[in-house]
């Protein structure tokens, strides 16, 4: 066992393995020594500690930043902790005696507050594995605790995996995982992480190694499918905004020991900025350029070690805005805007191929335009306009109360001149499912009820047939109506219960990611609302990639309780219109009316297109047509 007396020459942050050894690196810039100890040394831990190196590079800066050393014979799996010496056992530093602090950048540990392990992050990765065109991306949003688990249990990511066959089944190109960083409760939601570098051991099961739970299930996502169906891309939901507030203390809380005024430390604001949404004291200091690097270096984690397709990033709102308890109001943190940038920047330089997702929910077009231009630099953004409109759309108990003009300005909105795929179009997520499921709003007490199917279905008929990504969350194409919960598994019965309703998702699907090779327009940009009927509550609309036959998609939606057997609407060419999908069919269920049907377009300019139709419209209905 040796310590060197020198900092390493291997570079990286946390523990890092090398032939013999491992590299432990840490930023304590208010320690005056840092000492690394584990099961590698001899008991007690603290009587055989090793001592870690001001790193050369830091030499002439004051507090020396980093402290490293490398520890030959240390192997995978080592539990280790830190013991750090502040400089001037101050308020906040436990007075002389060092702190025992596990590492921030630990990929794994035997609990939030126990000690930190040593991981080998390597993987026989297939390789094969292409990203999806973003406009081929249709997102199922998943949490791993609830997914595929027993009554009372946890689920874990292998437990997931069981499940990856049924998403391909369903046409899905990609699921979005929610936060699976290691947290300090007993379940989670995930957006509490203590330990941002480490997957909570809950999600892990049995297995002795944690990063090969994730690599294991992103690489089955990736081989789910035949040669004609490619696998499912997995983007992985991350945390920036704040820390904890759970389960700080043993880590990123005061970590070399400094505060001011009894605030976070080194890794947090100590001001007024460390107040946010989601607590008090646990905002992140990004004006700290080490601070940006750690979650930075997160990011490239997820997207290099893990393979992931692509990030969504939570509340970026409480990234750049300093937004105290909820609301959206704030002065803005022109740092956090510096990391979201790097992040997009760093991804974009290493794998421009994948997608960045913020959820900001604000609808501010700057968050999708380049970092160039000054923009964050995201790909694409959660619309929370989108699900506004429809969800009040369908939720609304009269029909003459339904807005139509809300509805149709959702449908066509876009950012910028950049294409209508930095969108994701939803109607439930977490968020929502968290309060109530769709169909429980739509008639509480009586989710299974004809109008809760049927307006339910419609509005998944919006989301699938507007410009955009669309997403659902677990359990939605099946009509889960059981408020969602971080302890409540997904019920599967449902599944079969609403066996209809699961094909009617999948028949969605299939028209989005044009399997049928007739309904190339929904993959495309091409967006005209021609034609808004207030007083029927029938909406209508042509989308189309590059147009003509197989391409231009004409769809019509009625948002009322009435049938209407023929319904004149415009149609960009003349010719057969065939249906294509029709939320109405009785193969979806028995109660359903069947009202639909092909047709003919004829000359005539109808509905400012230039030619028209008749076609049929069952109630809280939505039909597709092209040629």
């Amino acid at each position: 066992m040796s310590s060197g007396g020198a900092p390493s020459a291997h570079g990286g942050m946390g523990a890092v393995l090398h032939d013999g050894g491992c590299t432990f690196r840490v930023w304590a810039p208010n320690a005056v020594a840092v000492w690394v100890a584990g099961d590698f040394t001899a008991p007690p831990w603290d009587g055989a500690k090793v001592a870690l190196a001001r790193d050369a590079s830091d030499a002439g800066t004051e507090g020396f930043v980093y402290w490293s050393a490398f520890v030959a014979g240390v192997r995978a799996g080592a539990e280790y902790r830190f013991l750090v010496q502040n400089r001037g056992g101050g308020a906040g530093s436990g007075g002389a005696a060092p702190l025992w602090r596990m590492d921030p950048y630990g990929r794994d540990a035997t609990s939030s507050e126990g000690n930190s392990r040593t991981i080998d992050a390597s993987f026989p990765w297939s390789g094969t594995f292409a990203m999806p065109a973003w406009n081929d991306l249709v997102l199922y949003e998943l949490h791993i605790g609830t997914f595929n688990a027993a009554a009372g249990a946890i689920g874990t990511f292998d437990d997931a995996c069981a499940r990856l066959d049924y998403l391909r089944d369903l046409g899905f190109s990609g699921v979005e995982v929610m936060p699976a960083e290691d947290f300090d409760t007993p379940t989670s939601w995930g957006y509490n992480p203590a330990l941002p570098f480490a997957i909570d051991s809950a999600y892990a099961g049995s297995s002795a190694t944690v990063a090969h739970v994730i690599q294991r299930f992103v690489e089955a996502a990736h081989a789910a499918g035949d040669p004609t169906r490619p696998g499912l891309a997995v983007i992985f939901d991350v945390v920036y905004n704040h820390l904890g507030p759970e389960g700080l203390g043993p880590c990123l809380w005061q970590f070399d020991g400094w505060s001011q005024n009894g605030y976070g430390g080194i890794y947090l604001y100590n001001d007024e900025r460390a107040a946010c949404a989601f607590g008090e004291k646990n905002r992140p200091d990004f004006g700290r350029p080490e601070v940006r690097q750690f979650f930075r270096d997160n990011a490239m984690m997820w997207l290099g070690d893990y393979q992931a397709d692509g990030l969504r990033l939570d509340s970026t709102l409480n990234v750049r805005r300093a937004v105290p308890h909820g609301g959206n109001e704030g002065p803005d943190i022109p740092e956090g805007w510096l990391l979201l940038q790097a992040i997009n920047d760093s991804k974009n330089g290493e794998f421009p191929w994948k997608i960045a997702i913020a959820e900001d929910l604000q609808n501010d077009d700057w968050i999708t335009r380049p970092t160039g231009a000054g923009g964050a630099g995201f790909d694409a953004q959660w619309d929370a306009t989108f699900r506004d409109a429809v969800r009040e759309a369908v939720v609304t108990p009269h029909d003459a109360d339904r807005d139509m003009g809300a509805v149709a300005a959702a449908i066509g909105e876009t950012y910028s001149a950049a294409g209508m795929q930095q969108r994701i179009v939803y109607v439930e997520s977490h968020d929502e499912a968290a309060i109530a499921r769709l169909p429980d709003r739509i008639w509480p007490g009586n989710a299974s009820s004809w109008a809760a199917r049927k307006r339910s279905t419609l509005a998944a008929g919006i989301v699938f047939t507007s410009p955009g990504i669309p997403m659902i969350f677990q359990g939605q194409e099946f009509l889960e109506w059981t408020r969602w919960s971080d302890t409540e598994p997904l019920d599967w019965t449902k599944a079969v219960t609403f066996a209809g309703i699961w094909a009617l998702y999948r028949d969605l699907v299939y028209i989005r990611r044009n399997k049928g090779g007739n309904t190339n327009g929904l993959r495309g940009d091409g967006i005209h609302v021609f034609h808004v009927n207030e007083g029927a509550k029938v909406i209508a609309f042509h989308r189309w990639l590059a147009g003509g036959p197989g391409d231009d998609v004409v769809v019509v939606a009625n948002f009322s309780e009435r049938s209407f057997p023929s319904y004149s609407v415009g149609f960009p060419r003349a010719g057969t219109w065939y249906l294509r999908f029709n939320s109405d069919w009785a193969g979806y269920s028995g109660d359903f009316g069947n009202t639909g049907y092909d047709t003919t377009a004829g000359d005539g300019p109808t509905q400012g297109l230039p030619f028209g139709g008749n076609v049929g419209l069952g109630p809280y209905s939505l039909i597709a047509l092209s040629q």
